[in-house]
């Protein structure tokens, strides 16, 4: 029996809530890190896919899922890790990628490409990347020629 879809849009509701621990100011929502929320025999669940499949916050992004729907009084959702099909930056929002940009974080290219990137400080695109290394193993550390502030650009895959 499917999941009746006020009680989806309700658990939807309260994940949007969520925050990622890694980015607190994107829901998981808006990571695409909640792959699905649906139902079998008329038990809820919702199928998280983290952000790669070593990515230290799975665990957490689970009991905070967890936690918000048991203080929602929807103790009876299970919450699902799914590794395939990988997440990929495709899945992140609009409101993801606007969130992204105005926490300081060069959201990714909507094509995948590598390439230069507007710097979310001052608009600029005369960036450079100065190591594919950043505060988290998703990022990479780019700075801005114009600006010359340092940001993190969330990396494509």
């Amino acid at each position: 029996m499917p999941l009746p879809s006020d009680l989806a849009g309700r658990i939807a509701a309260i994940l949007a809530d969520v925050p990622d621990p890694e980015i607190p100011a994107v829901s998981i929502i808006d990571l695409g890190i909640v792959r699905e929320v649906g139902g079998d025999d008329g038990a809820a669940w919702v199928a998280l896919t983290p952000t790669y499949s070593g990515c230290p916050a799975t665990s957490a992004i689970g009991r905070a899922a967890r936690d918000a729907l048991d203080a929602a009084g929807l103790e009876g959702v299970s919450i699902r890790i799914v590794l395939s099909p990988a997440w990929s930056t495709a899945m992140i929002t609009p409101q993801g990628h606007d969130k992204l940009r105005r926490y300081g974080i060069a959201p990714p290219s909507a094509t995948g490409e590598s390439g230069p990137c507007a710097c979310p400080r001052c608009g600029s695109l005369s960036t450079h990347e100065i190591s594919r290394f950043g505060s988290t193993p998703c990022k990479a550390l780019w700075q801005c020629d114009a600006c010359l502030e340092p940001f993190d650009r969330f990396k494509c895959h």
